[in-house]
């Protein structure tokens, strides 16, 4: 496999993705539609170890919300790169809106769907739903 790379908005942050993600899901919980001021994120996971900035480490910040894992952008120009407590947990989510390439398939999964506001629909995707995280 190569390499995974992607970037921020506005260049200034470069990173890559050294081994395969073990899941693609979307995430709703309320600190991710807050943090994308849309429906969530859509997620790749990977070890925290195989995620390596190539360029820009100086404008990451990390925000920790009172309940959540801690979520990782760029100070330049807010893009949201990483969640899941990254760098400091043993796994991260890796945005896949951030990569240059999107990954062939799509999120398998939909978690936190009981975040969901009465107006937001999903797609008919055959995605799994799960009410918090998979259990």
């Amino acid at each position: 496999m190569t390499s995974m790379r992607g970037a921020c908005l506005c260049g200034g942050v470069r990173f890559e993705v050294t081994e395969p993600f073990s899941t693609l899901s979307y995430c709703h919980c309320a600190s991710c539609k807050k943090l994308s001021g849309g429906a969530g994120t859509a997620n790749g996971r990977a070890r925290s170890g195989a995620i390596r900035i190539l360029q820009g480490e100086e404008l990451l910040r990390t925000f920790q919300p009172h309940e959540g894992s801690a979520k990782t952008f760029c100070s330049a120009c807010g893009s949201n790169l990483f969640g899941g407590g990254w760098p400091e947990s043993e796994h991260a989510s890796v945005r896949l809106t951030t990569l240059d390439e999107p990954p062939a398939e799509g999120p398998q999964a939909h978690l936190y769907v009981r975040s969901l506001a009465p107006w937001e629909t999903l797609p008919d995707d055959g995605a799994e739903r799960f009410e918090t995280g998979r259990t």
